[in-house]
């Protein structure tokens, strides 16, 4: 295949556009960290919750259940301590 010296700059610079893409996506990689399940939620739950953003919207139910979350936190911060034989 024979290039003229505009259709060679054309094809050199988009290698270069696809090596910074290439780069990018390695880098991002690289920066990616592990998903981490803070709780492992029952398929009831899990059913429970979709249906109840379906009906109430996703923003309302996020913000009910970290202030549930935060609150149960909280006792258990105040000494209490869960009960091993249950």
């Amino acid at each position: 295949m024979k290039y003229n010296k505009e259709d060679r700059e054309k094809y050199s610079d988009a290698i270069d556009r696809m090596q910074e893409g290439l780069d990018s996506m390695i880098d991002l990689y690289n920066e990616a960290e592990d998903d981490e399940e803070l709780i492992e939620y029952e398929e009831e739950v899990i059913a429970a919750i979709k249906e109840a953003k379906e009906t109430f919207g996703s923003d309302f139910i996020d913000q009910k259940i970290n202030t549930i979350v935060k609150e149960v936190l909280s006792l258990m911060q105040g000494g209490q301590t869960p009960d091993k034989d249950k």
